[in-house]
């Protein structure tokens, strides 16, 4: 199984890099992992909407280009469907067994993402109504994949 992150920016700070290194390796034994970064568009404070539209369809035409066809696709929206770990586990082991041996997991710029990125999109998920930092998002979606393959194993890391 392969699961990608493709994420728009690089991580900065050294201690997300730590937490985010520490489940990948965790994860290497259920899965190939990895984590596409492409550039972000500079976006200053005052933008119209559609200056804003055109940020997210150049960061989105960079995402599309790291995402193949075959690749089922989460894009992390705040509208999109809420789910707990147990039924996000649910839902990766049935992905694994209907034949979705590749998953990739989307997190756009500090505007979002593009429609044409939605679209491509099998499924939206979100992790609540909260304005997170992306950087901690990254460490965050990680750790639940992690924990996603860790219910599905039984293990009582999940409590």
């Amino acid at each position: 199984m392969n699961i990608k992150l493709v994420v728009v920016g690089k991580l900065k700070e050294t201690y997300f890099k730590k937490g985010i290194a520490e489940y990948a390796k965790r994860l290497s034994r259920f899965c190939k992992f990895q984590i596409v970064e492409v550039p972000d568009e500079k976006a200053p404070e005052s933008l119209s909407q559609a200056e804003m539209n055109e940020v997210m369809d150049k960061e989105g035409s960079r995402i599309l280009a790291k995402i193949k066809d075959r690749e089922y696709v989460y894009a992390l929206a705040i509208l999109g469907k809420e789910r707990s770990s147990e039924a996000f586990a649910k839902e990766i082991a049935d992905l694994t067994t209907y034949g979705h041996s590749d998953i990739t997991f989307v997190i756009g710029g500090s505007l979002g993402l593009s429609k044409h990125v939605l679209d491509r999109a099998n499924t939206q998920i979100s992790f609540g109504k909260f304005t997170l930092p992306h950087q901690l998002m990254r460490l965050v979606l990680t750790e639940q994949i992690y924990r996603a393959f860790m219910i599905n194993e039984g293990s009582p890391y999940h409590k």
